[in-house]
């Protein structure tokens, strides 16, 4: 009787709350503490190496710092307005915005081709995939170096096949030749446009093709017509990120001295605006004014890339709408 009283008086006795330590945390918590867990060394990477260089070439920008002497001098904006008064400043830029007009369009068109031909169920297209590939990644600095040896007056592939052709040796690697040259290293390259391209139209129905075809329209109108507004959304990709590309070109400067102490030595023809930033870090060592020209540089990227994107807004056409809507 004793045994059943305590039993019944057991049970009803309060439960005891769970002490602090043994409380559980909520699973909102756990999946926040193990989110920034795993994001925390990209994080860490991040401010590390883009913010904090970002923020110092910006304070750079504002001072005279020669890169040597540990006193600077505060010049606010002075390095920015010495941007749109020097000469060759504005020259390089020009020849920059040049270039990135010629080579992007026909980077794209290029890759767009190769992309419409490599689709065809022909023989080997897998293996000649990979050989207009192979360029594409192949180190900036070492397609430069070759098509310099390539080039080369004296001893390069391209003046030894005019040799047994009977003409006469041709100065590749200067003014005015040497644009040609930049332009035929870039357009070597077109095998990531080509992929870009190659996968965007496989990513077209066929059915659509097919059904035109039924409707009697040619190859060109189908092309024209349903093939290339499918892939504009592809196509303003490539000129977004080509144009970013081109307005960074350092090329010239390894195809034009073959080492990165020669920026002197460019020709004119190939002067752009990066080179120019270079020579005035360690040529000139006038670390404010170059910091000042790359956030020069950001302002036009970012200025180009929103008209782009705004002059494109009634040309692309999207299959799905932001807001999921086909």
């Amino acid at each position: 009787m004793t045994s059943a009283l305590t039993e019944v008086r057991r049970r009803a006795a309060p439960a005891e709350a769970p002490s602090a330590d043994r409380r559980k945390k909520p699973p909102s918590l756990r999946k926040a503490r193990t989110f920034y867990l795993f994001v925390a060394p990209w994080i860490i990477g991040f401010v590390a190496l883009t913010v904090f260089p970002l923020g110092y070439a910006f304070w750079l920008s504002l001072t005279d710092s020669d890169g040597l002497s540990p006193r600077t001098h505060f010049v606010g904006f002075d390095n920015y307005v010495e941007i749109f008064k020097d000469p060759l400043t504005l020259s390089s830029l020009g020849k920059t915005g040049l270039f990135a007009l010629v080579t992007v369009p026909l980077s794209i068109l290029a890759g767009l081709l190769l992309a419409v031909m490599l689709n065809q169920p022909i023989k080997g297209r897998g293996l000649l995939r990979g050989l207009i590939y192979l360029p594409a990644v192949v180190p900036p600095v070492g397609a430069a170096l070759t098509f310099r040896l390539i080039f080369d007056r004296d001893a390069g592939a391209a003046n030894g096949v005019l040799s047994g052709l009977g003409a006469n040796p041709i100065t590749w690697l200067v003014d005015p030749n040497v644009r040609y040259v930049l332009y035929a290293l870039v357009l070597w390259g077109c095998g990531g446009s080509m992929i870009i391209s190659l996968a965007g139209l496989q990513d077209i129905p066929r059915e659509l093709l097919e059904a035109a075809q039924v409707d009697g329209a040619s190859y060109w109108q189908s092309f024209t017509r349903i093939t290339v507004p499918l892939l504009s959304p592809v196509i303003l990709f490539q000129v977004i990120t080509g144009v970013i590309g081109s307005l960074q070109s350092f090329a010239p400067l390894l195809l034009s001295s073959g080492s990165l102490s020669g920026a002197g030595t460019v020709p004119q023809g190939n002067y752009l605006y990066m080179i120019h930033v270079f020579a005035q870090y360690f040529s000139a060592s006038r670390f404010g004014y170059a910091s000042a020209m790359l956030w020069m540089l950001f302002a036009v990227i970012l200025l180009v890339t929103l008209v782009i994107i705004k002059v494109s807004a009634r040309t692309v056409f999207y299959t799905v709408e932001p807001g999921g809507q086909k």
